[in-house]
C-alpha cells in the first residue's frame, strides 16, 4: 500500500496538469537541452555562467515533471454530482461578504494542485476554504488567517 499523498483535483485542473507535463517533456526539456549544448561549446565549463545557469533550468524543469507525474499519478477527480448542492465543497464556487460592511468576493475551492488565487482558485488547504467547507449559504464563519480573524457571511455557491 503507497502512503503516497492524494491530490484532489477537478477534471479541468488534472487536464490543466496534463498539458503542463506534455509541454515539459516535448518542447521545454529540448530547448534547455540545446541551451547545455551550446553553453559547453563555450569551453571552459569551471566559469561558464551560461553553462550553469542551464544546468539550474535542467533540474528544475525535471524536478517540476517529477512533481506534475506524482500529481498526475495520485490525482483524485472530484465530481460535482458526488457533493451536496447545498454545501461548500470542493469544485464549488462559494460568494461570501465579510462582515460587517465588505464587499462581496468569490472563489472556487480546488485541490493544492491547481490552486491559483489570482484566476479566483484557492486551495482545500487555504484558511478560507477550510473554515467553509461543509458550510451552507447563509452561514456566518470565523476564518483564522495570518492577519487575524476575518467574519464572513456565506452568500452563495454554485
Amino acid at each position: 500500500m503507497s502512503n503516497e499523498k492524494v491530490y484532489p483535483m477537478t477534471r479541468e485542473g488534472k487536464e490543466k496538469l496534463e498539458q503542463e507535463l506534455e509541454y515539459l517533456k516535448s518542447v521545454k526539456r529540448k530547448e534547455v537541452v540545446e541551451r547545455i549544448k551550446i553553453a559547453r561549446s563555450f569551453g571552459d565549463l569551471s566559469e561558464n555562467s551560461e553553462y550553469d545557469s542551464a544546468k539550474e533550468e535542467q533540474a528544475f524543469v525535471e524536478g517540476r515533471i517529477g512533481t506534475i507525474e506524482t500529481m498526475i499519478r495520485n490525482a483524485k477527480i472530484i465530481e460535482a454530482s458526488e457533493m451536496n448542492a447545498d454545501e461548500v465543497s470542493l469544485g464549488k464556487t462559494v460568494t461570501f461578504v465579510e462582515l460587517p460592511d465588505g464587499e462581496e468576493e468569490s472563489y472556487t475551492i480546488v485541490g493544492s494542485a491547481e490552486a491559483d488565487p489570482f484566476e479566483g482558485k484557492i486551495s482545500n488547504d487555504s484558511p478560507i476554504a477550510k473554515s467553509m467547507i461543509g458550510r451552507r449559504v447563509g452561514d456566518k464563519v470565523i476564518v483564522q488567517t495570518p492577519a487575524g480573524e476575518m467574519n464572513v457571511k456565506i452568500v452563495s455557491i454554485s
